[in-house]
C-alpha cells in the first residue's frame, strides 16, 4: 500500500438525492475508524476518467454518531469537482480522507447563553451536524438557526430541522431551537425576505428571533458565502464581537475552506 492510498478510504455511495437542478445530497458508508466532531469537514475525492483524483472539502451533515456520512453539495456549472461528483450514482466509490478537519466546533466558545448559527446555501451542513449532536442542547439556553437561500426550494433539510424536537434524546430540549428561514430572490410564506447582513443592520433578524445579538450573551457561527461571512463579521465587530481564537476566546466562529 502506498503512502497516498493510506491517507484515504474508499467508501460506497448509498444514496444520491437531487433537490434542485443545482443542489443535491449524498450519503456514503463510513469507515469504522473515521472520527469527527460535529461541525468539522472531510476532504472528498472523485476519480476522473483519466485516472486523476480531484479533492474538495465538504462539511458533514450527519452526526458524529451516525453509521454513515452525509454531505450537501451545489453543482458548479463546468466545475472540475462537482461536475464529477454530481454524475455519481448509488454503488459508486467516493474517496474520503482518513482525517477530519476544521474548527467550526462548539469548543470555540468558552461560554455564552444564545447560539446563533447563520448559514447561506450549503453552508448549513455543519450546523445540521451540530444540531444532531447532544452537546449543543446542553450548552446553550437558546439556539437560533438562520438559513438563507436564493429561493425557497433551495432551503434543504426542512424535514430534518422540523423533526429535531421529536427525537427522543432531544425531547426535553426541543423548545430551545428557533428556526428562521430567509430567501433573497422571492417572497415566500414562512420565510423572511432579504440577506442576513441587511436583517442584522435593520434589526429584523433580532426582532424575528426575539433575542438581541450582544457580545455578552451571543455566540455566533458563520458558514456559507465568503462575502456573507466577511460582511457579517464586520457588522458583529461593530458590536464588539470578535473572532474566537484558541488563546483568545471571542464571540464569533467561522469556517474557512473555500
Amino acid at each position: 500500500m502506498t503512502a497516498s492510498v493510506e491517507k484515504f478510504t474508499r467508501q460506497t455511495l448509498l444514496e444520491v438525492q437531487p433537490l434542485t437542478p443545482g443542489l443535491f445530497t449524498l450519503r456514503t458508508t463510513r469507515d469504522p475508524g473515521f472520527r469527527f466532531r460535529a461541525g468539522q469537514f472531510a476532504r472528498l475525492g472523485v476519480c476522473k476518467a483519466d485516472g486523476s483524483v480531484v479533492w474538495r472539502a465538504y462539511s458533514m451533515v450527519s452526526s458524529p454518531h451516525d453509521e454513515f456520512l452525509e454531505f450537501f453539495s451545489i453543482v458548479v456549472p463546468g466545475g472540475e469537482f462537482t461536475s464529477e461528483l454530481s454524475r455519481l450514482v448509488e454503488g459508486d466509490t467516493l474517496l474520503v480522507d482518513r482525517q477530519a478537519f476544521g474548527f467550526l466546533t462548539l469548543d470555540r466558545f468558552a461560554d455564552g447563553r444564545d447560539l446563533w448559527l447563520m448559514a447561506t446555501g450549503t453552508g448549513v451542513a455543519p450546523f445540521l451536524s451540530i444540531l444532531q449532536d447532544f452537546e449543543v442542547w446542553e450548552k446553550f439556553e437558546r439556539i437560533i438557526l438562520v438559513y438563507s437561500a436564493r429561493e425557497a426550494r433551495e432551503l434543504a433539510y426542512q424535514e430534518l430541522i422540523a423533526g429535531l424536537a421529536q427525537r427522543e434524546y432531544l425531547a426535553e430540549y426541543g423548545h430551545k431551537l428557533q428556526f428562521i428561514a430567509t430567501v433573497t430572490r422571492e417572497q415566500h410564506p414562512g420565510a423572511l425576505n432579504g440577506r442576513i447582513t441587511r436583517m442584522i443592520e435593520n434589526g429584523e433578524l433580532e426582532r424575528a428571533a426575539g433575542v438581541e445579538l450582544t457580545a455578552e450573551h451571543s455566540r455566533v457561527m458563520l458558514c456559507g458565502n465568503p462575502q456573507m461571512i466577511d460582511d457579517t463579521r464586520n457588522l458583529l465587530k461593530a458590536r464588539d464581537m470578535r473572532l474566537s481564537l484558541s488563546r483568545k476566546p471571542g464571540q464569533v466562529a467561522v469556517e474557512n475552506y473555500w
